[in-house]
């Protein structure tokens, strides 16, 4: 197997897998390639994104279509105005099937975390390298999250809203979904900080220095091509903000505050020179 070949090759290889490429494992479809799962994965940011390119997308089915209609009416009106009748017209389904699906608002909201957060993809990545560089994980965790957020920050941004009102139910969901993903990165940079691999921070700030720039580039990138033309693609984007992140990362990297030239500890906390 060779980690040299193009997007494009790779995409063009794993096109022989034809009509079941829709349900093909990250295994089968590296090996259709010709590359490792790990090459996939740095490539990509996951499988969903690389079926996506594929072309690979099969009719909804009932759960899918109750998954998206919920994403749009949450996002418009939050979930405690919810209504699981009109969710249910939405869809397309009956209310028997979508309380067959989602037995209430916290099992509905769960479900959204889990299928439109960057979380499950996030988790995907350091499964399929546990054990790998931050060189060569950080890229692929980048690009997972900026898949996963394409076209929907808004919305899920509003998901975010939710959970910060602390309805009951939203918090019942997040607690039963957020237990892969964020926490596994969390593990994975303090593992790297303890193996001298990254600079020592605290990880929540490690991991909002990552996420945040992502996000950010992915709301505003409308706006940016619609006024301003911004030519470049999301996926250079977000490998230039990874750079950067593992620069300022990078054993023996200056950590100068933002303000007054200060500097700032290994535990995050500003000082003075």
């Amino acid at each position: 197997m060779t980690s040299g070949r193009s997007k494009q090759e790779i995409l063009d290889a794993a096109r022989s897998l034809g009509a079941r490429g829709d349900r093909a494992s990250m295994e089968e479809l590296a090996a259709a390639a010709g590359v490792s799962v790990r090459t996939l994965y740095r490539r990509f940011g996951g499988r969903s994104a690389l079926l996506r390119e594929l072309g690979c997308r099969p009719p909804p089915g009932a759960r899918e279509r109750v998954l998206e209609a919920a994403l749009e009416l949450v996002g418009r009106r939050g979930l405690t105005a919810l209504s699981m009748d009109e969710l249910a017209e939405a869809a397309g389904v009956s209310r028997a099937t979508l309380y067959r699906l989602f037995p209430g608002k916290a099992a509905l909201f769960g479900a959204l975390v889990r299928a439109y957060s960057p979380w499950e993809a996030v988790a995907e990545v350091l499964e399929a390298m546990p054990d790998a560089p931050p060189e060569k994980v950080v890229p692929a965790v980048g690009r997972a999250i900026a898949a996963a957020l394409a076209g929907r920050t808004a919305l899920v941004l509003r998901i975010v809203h939710e959970v910060l009102k602390g309805d009951p139910d939203t918090l019942t969901g997040v607690k039963r979904t957020m237990g892969r993903g964020l926490p596994d990165l969390i593990r994975y940079l303090e593992a790297q900080m303890a193996a001298g691999r990254l600079r020592p921070l605290h990880p929540v700030i490690a991991l909002q220095l990552l996420v945040g720039p992502i996000v950010v580039h992915q709301l505003t990138r409308p706006l940016a091509e619609s006024l301003l033309g911004f030519p470049e693609p999301t996926e250079q984007v977000v490998d230039r903000m990874v750079e950067s992140w593992l620069r300022a990362m990078a054993i023996g990297a200056p950590a100068k505050s933002a303000s007054s030239g200060g500097t700032v500890d290994e535990d995050g906390r500003a000082g003075t020179r």
